[in-house]
């Protein structure tokens, strides 16, 4: 019935050689590149190897790359801005006042400082950032990133262009494109869309990592004429990676009154493609962006409130430690039990003293 050909078997005559011309010594056979088998896609864990990547085309990608932001808060030199920056400095030396025994007559103003007997902490850590002041340094690295963009005249794309897509039914001014908004300006517009949203502080640093990569991907720049709309593009894409339950697109819509669904889902949509659908954050990426806020708040006299470490804080800190100590006490003993290396054992010898 049908063909007849057996794996083990040959019917053929011509295939009926000797037994020993069969077996055929194993051959190691080269392994197929993903060209010659056609799949082109790139694993997850190559796009992981983050090591072999340059490191100053990738700051969002690479956790030793120096963040745009700060470069740029590093290479504004304007008079303007310095009166701003040392406006600000005596703001921040002034901001705590001593107050005298008679409340309606304050002491000298002075700056706080830790002592043997107090010691001043804020309440923002790398885990918990404080909402209002990551916002406030989320903002200013936006206005570095505007105020100090390249001026070689890169391509604006359609989607985030104000003037093409408004956000609200008010005319756009002809000269919107000309003047950079300020810091405040940028601030209450974040500010606005976590407060009605209900976002996290964590939700702003991964805004920030996804702006700085859209740039770094699409290779443009941030605007007078496209903030807003990478910025809300950035938030949109961050609440729904970040928070567990996310922010739908109606919902900001009932933020932004004038603003319609559609929009929404093709700025989101062409957000993600431009960012490759690389909506990976790693943790030590997400670390030093943290970090790198609190830099540029500390050299722009950005301060975070501090408070004198109360009783209750401390016990909650010394919680914390002993929990993270009995975390790692069965792996400092595991390390114990490895042979330990003669260059750790010291032996006391004696020498001759030498009388002369």
């Amino acid at each position: 019935m049908g063909n007849t050909t057996s794996c083990c078997v040959s019917s053929s005559p011509k295939h009926r050689r000797n037994n020993h011309s069969r077996l055929e010594p194993y051959r190691l056979e080269p392994e197929l590149s993903r060209e010659d088998t056609g799949c082109n896609l790139q694993h997850i864990s190559d796009r992981e190897n983050i090591d072999d990547l340059p490191m100053e085309y990738n700051p969002s990608d690479h956790p030793r790359a120096s963040t745009i932001f700060l470069s740029k808060s590093q290479t504004d030199v304007a008079v303007p801005n310095r009166r701003v920056r040392e406006k600000r400095k005596s703001l921040y030396i002034n901001h705590f006042t001593h107050i005298s025994e008679n409340k309606h007559h304050p002491g000298p103003v002075r700056r706080k400082y830790s002592s043997c007997s107090t010691i001043f902490l804020d309440d923002s850590t790398v885990s918990q950032p404080n909402l209002k002041y990551t916002i406030k340094c989320v903002a200013l690295a936006i206005y570095y990133h505007i105020k100090n963009r390249d001026v070689d005249g890169r391509m604006l794309l359609d989607i985030f262009d104000e003037k093409l897509h408004p956000l609200s039914k008010s005319e756009v001014p002809s000269d919107y494109d000309k003047h950079d908004p300020e810091q405040k300006q940028i601030y209450r517009f974040v500010r606005t869309l976590f407060s009605a949203a209900q976002l996290t502080a964590e939700c702003a640093i991964v805004t920030l990592v996804y702006l700085e990569r859209l740039l770094t991907y699409a290779e443009i720049d941030i605007c007078p004429a496209n903030w807003k709309r990478i910025v809300l593009g950035a938030i949109l894409l961050a609440s729904k990676v970040w928070d567990d339950q996310a922010v739908w697109n109606v919902d900001y819509c009932q933020i932004l009154k004038d603003i319609t669904v559609e929009d929404m889902n093709e700025l989101e949509r062409q957000f993600l493609e431009l960012l490759q659908f690389n909506i990976n954050v790693p943790s030590s990426v997400y670390a030093k962006y943290y970090f790198d806020l609190r830099s540029l708040a500390e050299a722009n006299n950005l301060s975070f409130p501090l408070e004198p470490l109360s009783r209750d804080k401390a016990h909650k800190l010394e919680a914390i430690s002993r929990l993270c100590d009995d975390k790692y006490k069965d792996l400092r003993k595991l390390a114990k039990k490895r042979s330990v290396s003669t260059d750790n054992l010291t032996v006391v010898l004696w020498c001759p003293a030498i009388i002369s």
